[in-house]
């Protein structure tokens, strides 16, 4: 049974300038996964849909785009599950990263 992980990130971006940036991170993250796996993602709206697979665990969640907040919710497969609370950590200070600084035109 998978675990789910719910991150909620607060910006000050707009949704325009937050959607952006997560595709601009969502190329380098398929760069990396590419390396050992596969993840293939697909926007419905300002919902980011995606499924991961590496190393014979499939993660899948979803991203959603609001003007002052992004909420990440990620199922996390039995063994991953154990490491919920870590995975949620460095997905909340990757995201802040990615969410912070100045606006870009």
């Amino acid at each position: 049974m998978s675990k789910p992980v719910v991150v909620n990130i607060p910006h000050q971006l707009g949704r325009a300038e937050a959607r952006r940036r997560i595709e601009e991170g969502l190329g380098g993250l398929t760069r990396q996964v590419g390396a050992i796996g596969r993840l293939e993602s697909a926007w419905a709206g300002d919902v980011l849909n995606f499924q991961a697979t590496a190393v014979g665990q499939e993660v899948s969640g979803a991203v959603t785009v609001a003007d002052d907040e992004v909420r990440l919710e990620i199922r996390l497969p039995g063994l991953l599950g154990l490491l919920a609370d870590k995975i949620r950590g460095k997905v909340q200070a990757e995201g802040r990263v990615l969410l912070e600084g100045p606006k870009r035109s």
